[in-house]
């Protein structure tokens, strides 16, 4: 069983476990267990996995109504979960972070079911820490995190993506093509995240012709809900703009993009790692204890990423990604280092410590 979720930053590595362990093993069964109502429910269906909703949502960190619901939520999720594994009888219990694997795990744990946590982050989750306890192994993305979890039951295995990011290379014209952009000419891309970020979409937008005066084309992922307002707020203002809601030709979007500015979610890195992109990352503001801060200083201290504080990237980030994209060196720089951190084979490798816990 699989569990978490809430976010594609807590789905796309457990999918990518889950597809892992499919291609390991001949006969095993999977269940998903999600949060109802949350993006778990659809996106794990979509990849072919069957998947169960519990009643189950995080507590608000401002005074909050919903607060209340939160023990009469607790109850039900366990006994569901209860339900589930009595139902399914796992042989490994897996949760990959986010609220809805609190209950699934805690049950499996109380039962004497092996356990495995995988935490994406520098910093780990509320959930995660708090079923470190219980949990028989925790695969980490990044050296230090003993100091949240216990050393003896960590394994550094990074994290999982998707496949179809990484482009042959002999398919490298054909992007360019994709995206109708000139191969002479620098590429920016930018991301934030699967939902897009409403200060990134704003910082490019006031950026639109600082960007055509230096020749620099754009891909630009804004998200679905802002893309009716910035393709109508950007028309007319910048260069070579290639402006969508979602890429779903990543690879061809990597691929081909000299610098890459991204909000500093574990996937978001992981992949940068994974294809060695020189970076600026722009931490979001709005997560739990500023995580994403800690995700982009474990680069910066290494020196393979920028990063510029959400609240300053008005004034510096177009500044520093003109600069970056005209500065070869620099760019190798960021690559190398990056790309060292990378660990290709992350799903594998996590597969591997699921099947010995079942052994």
């Amino acid at each position: 069983m699989i569990s978490g979720g809430g976010t594609g930053g807590h789905i796309y590595p457990a999918i990518s476990i889950a597809q892992a362990l499919k291609e390991m093993l001949q006969h095993v069964d999977i269940l998903f267990v999600g949060a109802k109502g949350k993006m778990e429910m659809e996106k794990v269906s979509k990849a072919g996995f069957e998947i169960e909703g519990l009643w189950i949502s995080g507590i608000r960190r401002k005074l909050s109504g919903q607060n209340l619901l939160f023990p009469v939520k607790l109850i039900s999720s366990l006994l569901g979960a209860s339900r589930l594994i009595k139902k399914f009888n796992p042989d490994v219990v897996v949760g990959v972070g986010g609220y809805a694997s609190g209950p699934l795990l805690y049950i499996a744990a109380k039962k004497g079911i092996p356990t495995l946590i995988q935490e994406q982050n520098s910093y780990a989750g509320l959930t995660n820490k708090l079923l470190a306890k219980s949990a028989d192994r925790i695969c980490v993305a990044h050296d230090g995190m003993e100091k949240y979890f216990p050393k003896e039951k960590l394994v550094i295995t990074g994290n999982p993506v998707r496949k179809t990011i990484k482009l042959n290379p002999n398919r490298k014209e054909e992007a360019y093509r994709h995206f109708e952009l000139n191969a002479e000419k620098p590429v920016l891309l930018v991301v934030g995240g699967s939902l897009g970020a409403r200060s990134i979409n704003e910082f490019i937008l006031a950026g639109l012709e600082k960007l055509k005066e230096h020749n620099v084309q754009l891909i630009w992922q804004c998200g679905d809900g802002y893309h009716e307002e910035m393709a109508a707020r950007s028309e007319g203002k910048g260069g070579k703009v290639v402006l969508k809601d979602f890429i779903f030709q990543m690879g061809f979007a990597y691929g081909i993009a000299d610098v890459v500015i991204s909000r500093a979610g574990a996937l978001s890195i992981a992949e940068l790692m994974l294809m060695g992109k020189p970076s600026i990352l722009v931490p979001s503001p709005n997560v739990a204890e500023d995580h994403q801060t800690i995700n982009a200083l474990a680069l910066v201290e290494k020196e393979a990423a920028k990063m510029v504080k959400d609240v300053e990237a008005m004034d510096k980030l177009i500044d520093e990604s003109i600069s970056l994209l005209e500065d070869k060196s620099r760019q190798e720089k960021l690559s190398k280092n990056i790309r060292s951190m990378a660990h290709e084979n992350a799903a594998v490798d996590i597969a591997n410590e699921i099947v010995k816990l079942a052994e």
